[in-house]
């Protein structure tokens, strides 16, 4: 199955619904730290119900040791300044869907960074900053989901 990465997530319930959407799907959550919450905040504990035993959650104190937990890996880094839209990449087992930190973004030196394979967009209508985290991450989990078949579904 692919992979959901948040860099250095800000918003409890954010991290909560993606909980739920890797519980769903059968995907993978890698939490890249510093985090802006504690993982027992009450509100994600709220937003993830009673999924967080039916997920699959992995913390990672930075992001070189994400990649090294993930060396061979392709990752997609998801931006709103990317020319490629989710749905023109062919997803892979094993690819990592990677966000960044509400409300900023991938930072300038991660979307440079040698292990992004490519940048991506969801499409938007002009002048729109953002879909909420969650949203996203639901977004694209959803299209490389199909792409398989919704394996295990």
């Amino acid at each position: 199955m692919f992979r959901i990465a948040f860099l250095e997530p800000r918003i409890p319930p954010n991290t909560g619904n993606a909980i739920r959407l890797v519980a769903a799907t059968g995907a993978e959550l890698h939490l890249i730290g510093p985090l802006g919450f504690d993982l027992s905040d009450a509100k994600l504990r709220r937003a993830g119900l009673d999924y967080h035993d039916l997920a699959s959650v992995t913390v990672h104190e930075c992001l070189a040791q994400c990649w090294s937990a993930l060396p061979d890996a392709r990752v997609f880094a998801f931006t709103a300044s990317a020319r490629v839209r989710h749905t023109d990449v062919s997803y892979q087992v094993g690819d990592v869907l990677l966000f960044g930190p509400e409300p900023t973004g991938l930072p300038a030196e991660v979307l440079a960074d040698p292990r992004v394979t490519e940048r991506v967009r969801l499409p938007m209508l002009p002048g729109r900053r953002s879909l909420n985290l969650s949203n996203a991450a639901a977004v694209a989990a959803y299209e490389a989901w199909r792409q398989h078949d919704f394996k295990g579904a």
